[in-house]
C-alpha cells in the first residue's frame, strides 16, 4: 500500500516498509487579505448608516444582523474604526435631535409620558445597534483608543439632546414632583412612567454627588418631602389625639416605604426615611408623650397598653426618642408611688402599703412586657422609679418586714407550695428595691424571733424558704444569724426531749419533788437573737425551782456555758378557779408573775408600787400587762380607778366573777401607742434603729481598713466610692458617715493623712 499527500507545496513519500522515510511538510506563508481603502470604508459605512436609520424607523425586519456585524467587523479590522465610531455617534445625535424637537412641543400633561416613551425607545434601539453593529468595535477599537463605549455615547447624547433642553427638563421636573405630591394626597398616579423617568435620570447621569438623578430630582424631592411633612404633622397634631397621630404617622411611613419599593432608587431610601422620621417622630416626640388627655399619662391611667405599644413601636424607629417615652413612664411611676406613700402616712397600714406596691409592680411589669416588648432599658427605668419612692420613705424596710410577718403568721395559710413560693418571690422583689437592707434585716429578725418563740408560723418550710431567698440575694453573711435562730430552735427541741426523759426517770424513782410545774425552754445563742435588754423579773417560787432543775441538767451536758433567762419573751398556762368556774389562762410570763401575786389573797388589793416592787417588772411593761388583765373582755383583775389609764396609786383585786364561754382563755396584750407594731427597736437618725446604726459604724470601719490595707494609699473620693461599692449590698453609705469613720480611724492611728496632699490617706500597718 502506498499514498502521497501535499499541503501548501510539493512533497512526496513512499510507504511500504518499516524503514520508510518520515513525511515532509512545507507550509506556505499566509496570504494577507487585500486592504480596504477609505472609499470602500465610507461605502460600507453608508450601508451601515441606512441600517441604523431603518432600526430607528422600526423597519429592521429585513436586515441581516450577521452581515451588519461582519461589515462593522471589517471596518474596524482594516483600521477604519474612527469612521464607524464617529458615524454611529453622528447618526444617534442626529436622530435624538429630532426626537428632542418633538418632545419639546408636548403639552405639560403629556411631556413626562413622552420623555418616558422616548427613553424606552432609545434604550431599546441603542441596545440593538450596540449588539448588531458595534460589539466588536467596543471590544477593540474603543478600548485601544480609550473612548466611551457606544452605549454610553447614546446616553450622553440623550442627556444633551433631550433632557437638558430648557423646555423639557424643567417641565418634567415639575410634573414628576407634582405626581409624587398627588400620590401623597391619595390620588392614583402612573407609577410605571415615574419609575421609567427616574431610571432614565440614573442611567444618563450616573449616581452619586452631582449626578443627574440627585441634582435634577432627589434634592428637590427630599426638600419638598421635608416641607410637606413639617406642615402636615403640625396641623394633624393640633387637631387630633396622640393615638390618632401615631396611627397617621405609621400610615405615612408605610406609604413612603412603598414609594421606595415602587420607583425610587435604593440610595434615596435612607435619606427619605430619615427626613420623614425626623419630621413625624423626632420633632413631635415630647409633645406626643406629654399631650393632655391622650398622652402617656392618660394611656397608663386608663390601661391603654395597646396604644402605648403603638407609640413605642413608632418611637423605636428613632432610638433617641424612646428615652423620652421611658422617662415619662418612670416619672408616672414615681408620682403614683409618692401618692401611695402619702396615703400610707394617712392610713398607717404597712400591709396595705406593701400590697399597693406589689399591685403597682405587677401592673407596670405588664406594661413593660406588652407595651415595650419586654425591653430591658424600660424595665430598668421602672425599677429605678420603684427604688426612688420606696427609699424616699425610711420606714419602707419596716413595712416590708411587717408584711412578711403577716404572710408567715396567716397570709400563707391554705396556700399551695407553688402559690406560697410566688408570694414570697414578690416580697423579695420589693426587698431588691430597698437600699437599707440592714434595716429590713433588723426588723425581720425581731418578727422572726417572735414567730419562732411563739410558734406562730404557718409553715417552717415557708420560713426557711424566705431565708434561702434572702441568702441568694445578699449572701451567707446576711442570713447567718437568721439561720442560727433556726438551728437554736432545732437544738432546743432535742435538749427539751432529753430533759423531759430525765424528769420522767426521776419521777419514776421518786426523786422528783412534785411541784407540779412543767417548763418548755428555748435556749437562744446570744448574738443570733434580738437583744431585749429587759431585766429578769421575780418569778414565782415553783417556777424558780423548775428552771433551777433545767439549769442543772443543761450545764451538766453543756459545760462552760451561762444561761440568762429572758422572762419578757415567755408564755405560761395557769389553772384558775373563779367561784367554782375553772379556766386555763394562756398569758405572758409577766402576766403570770402578776397573777401569782394574787393567789390566795382573796379580795385583798395590791397597789401599783407594791406589784412593781414584788414582781420587778419594768414600769412600762407592767402597766401594759396590767391593762391587758383589766380589759372588759378579759377582766381577770379589777382596777380601782375608772378609765383605761393607770394612775400611780391605783390598786388591783381579783375579779372573782370573771366568766368566759371558753375553757381555755387566751389573754392578749394591748398595743401601746408608743410601741406600735414593728417599732420595737429605738430609731436613730432617719428612722434607722440605733442597733443598725451601731452595726453600720463597725461595717464602715471594717471596710475602710480592708480597702486601705490592700491599696496602702488612696485619695479621699476614691476611698468613699470604693466603700460605697462594697457596702451597697447592705445599705447606701452616707459620705458624711464615711468621713466620720475615716476621722475616727485616723485618731486611733489606723490611717494617716499624706503630708503633701491632705486628701490622700495612707494605711498604718
Amino acid at each position: 500500500m502506498s499514498s502521497a499527500s501535499s499541503f501548501g507545496g510539493r512533497g512526496s513519500s513512499n510507504v511500504g516498509s518499516s524503514n520508510s522515510a518520515k513525511k515532509k511538510f512545507v507550509i506556505k506563508p499566509y496570504r494577507s487579505a487585500p486592504q480596504v481603502d477609505r472609499a470602500s470604508a465610507l461605502e460600507t459605512w453608508s450601508n451601515l448608516r441606512r441600517a441604523i436609520e431603518e432600526i430607528y424607523n422600526q423597519d429592521a425586519s429585513l436586515l441581516s444582523f450577521e452581515e451588519l456585524y461582519r461589515s462593522a467587523y471589517n471596518l474596524v479590522l482594516h483600521k477604519h474604526g474612527e469612521v464607524l465610531y464617529t458615524g454611529v455617534q453622528s447618526c444617534v445625535e442626529s436622530h435624538l435631535t429630532g426626537v428632542g424637537e418633538t418632545v419639546s412641543k408636548s403639552l405639560d400633561a403629556s411631556v413626562m409620558k413622552n420623555v418616558s416613551a422616548a427613553w424606552e425607545d432609545h434604550d431599546l434601539k441603542m441596545t440593538m445597534v450596540r449588539d448588531s453593529i458595534c460589539m466588536y468595535m467596543d471590544r477593540t477599537y474603543v478600548k485601544q483608543q480609550k473612548k466611551k463605549p457606544i452605549h454610553e455615547v447614546g446616553l450622553q447624547a440623550f442627556r444633551e439632546k433631550i433632557w437638558e433642553r430648557k423646555d423639557v427638563r424643567g417641565r418634567v421636573e415639575r410634573v414628576l414632583l407634582g405626581e409624587v405630591a398627588r400620590e401623597r394626597e391619595g390620588e392614583l398616579v402612573e407609577k410605571d412612567i415615574i419609575r421609567s423617568v427616574l431610571v432614565m435620570l440614573i442611567k444618563i447621569g450616573g449616581r452619586g454627588e452631582g449626578g443627574v438623578y440627585e441634582k435634577d430630582f432627589e434634592e428637590m424631592f427630599l426638600e419638598g418631602t421635608k416641607e410637606f411633612y413639617r406642615r402636615e404633622s403640625q396641623e394633624y397634631l393640633t387637631k387630633n389625639s396622640a393615638p390618632d397621630y401615631v396611627r397617621k404617622a405609621e400610615e405615612r411611613l408605610l406609604h413612603e416605604r412603598n414609594r421606595i419599593a415602587n420607583y425610587l432608587h435604593l440610595t434615596t431610601g435612607p435619606k427619605l426615611m430619615g427626613i420623614v422620621e425626623n419630621e413625624l417622630i423626632t420633632t413631635h416626640a415630647r409633645a406626643l408623650v406629654e399631650m393632655d388627655n391622650s398622652g402617656v399619662v392618660t394611656m397608663l391611667e386608663n390601661d391603654k397598653v395597646t396604644e402605648l405599644m403603638n407609640m413605642y413601636n413608632l418611637f423605636k424607629l428613632v432610638p433617641s426618642t424612646v428615652d423620652i417615652l421611658r422617662d415619662a413612664v418612670c416619672d408616672h411611676v414615681k408620682r403614683k408611688g409618692k401618692q401611695l406613700v402619702q396615703d400610707q402616712e394617712r392610713v398607717k397600714d404597712p400591709i396595705k402599703f406593701v400590697r399597693g406596691v406589689l399591685d403597682m409592680r405587677d401592673r407596670y411589669d405588664q406594661v413593660v412586657e406588652k407595651a415595650f416588648d419586654g425591653e430591658k432599658k424600660a424595665g430598668k427605668k421602672v425599677k429605678e422609679a420603684f427604688e426612688h419612692f420606696i427609699n424616699a420613705d425610711s420606714r419602707s424596710a419596716n413595712y416590708l418586714a411587717v408584711y412578711v410577718d403577716e404572710l408567715m403568721r396567716s397570709g400563707l395559710k391554705g396556700c399551695g407550695e407553688q402559690e406560697a413560693d410566688e408570694r414570697l418571690d414578690k416580697a423579695v422583689t420589693i426587698f431588691r428595691y430597698l437600699q437599707d437592707k440592714d434595716v429590713f434585716e433588723n426588723f425581720y429578725k425581731t418578727s422572726l424571733a417572735k414567730r419562732l418563740l411563739g410558734g406562730k408560723s404557718v409553715s417552717d418550710e415557708c420560713e426557711k424558704s424566705m431565708v434561702a431567698k434572702l441568702k441568694a440575694e445578699c449572701g451567707y453573711q446576711y442570713t447567718s444569724k437568721l439561720e442560727g435562730m433556726f438551728n437554736d430552735m432545732r437544738i432546743s427541741k432535742d435538749t427539751m426531749k432529753g430533759y423531759k426523759d430525765e424528769m420522767r426517770g426521776e419521777k419514776s424513782t421518786g426523786e422528783d419533788d412534785g411541784d407540779g410545774v412543767e417548763i418548755d425552754v428555748d435556749v437562744l445563742t446570744t448574738g443570733y437573737w434580738p437583744s431585749q435588754g429587759d431585766p429578769q423579773c421575780h418569778l414565782p417560787e415553783p417556777v424558780t425551782n423548775a428552771i433551777g432543775k433545767f439549769e442543772q441538767y443543761y450545764l451538766k451536758t453543756h459545760s462552760g456555758r451561762k444561761l440568762a433567762w429572758q422572762t419578757s419573751l415567755g408564755t405560761a398556762e395557769i389553772k384558775a378557779c373563779f367561784e367554782g368556774r375553772r379556766h386555763e389562762l394562756i398569758v405572758s410570763t409577766y402576766q403570770m408573775c402578776i397573777l401569782a401575786l394574787f393567789d390566795g389573797r382573796g379580795d385583798k388589793p395590791l397597789t401599783l408600787p407594791e406589784i412593781k416592787q414584788i414582781s420587778g417588772i419594768p414600769n412600762n411593761e407592767l402597766r401594759r400587762h396590767l391593762i391587758s388583765l383589766c380589759t372588759p373582755k378579759h377582766k381577770i383583775l379589777k382596777k380601782a380607778s375608772k378609765g383605761k389609764a393607770i394612775s400611780e396609786d391605783d390598786s388591783f383585786t381579783v375579779n372573782s366573777s370573771f366568766t368566759s364561754k371558753l375553757k381555755r382563755v387566751k389573754v392578749p396584750l394591748v398595743s401601746m401607742k408608743e410601741t406600735s407594731k414593728g417599732s420595737d427597736a429605738a430609731a436613730g437618725n432617719g428612722g434607722v434603729p440605733k442597733a443598725v446604726e451601731e452595726d453600720r459604724r463597725h461595717l464602715l470601719e471594717a471596710a475602710i481598713v480592708r480597702i486601705m490595707k490592700a491599696r496602702k494609699t488612696l485619695k479621699h473620693n476614691d476611698l468613699i466610692a470604693e466603700v460605697s461599692r462594697q457596702l451597697s449590698a447592705r445599705f447606701a453609705p452616707d459620705p458624711q458617715s464615711v468621713k466620720k469613720r475615716i476621722e475616727s480611724l485616723i485618731e486611733r492611728e489606723y490611717l494617716e493623712r499624706n503630708q503633701d496632699d491632705r486628701k490622700v490617706y495612707s494605711y498604718l500597718a
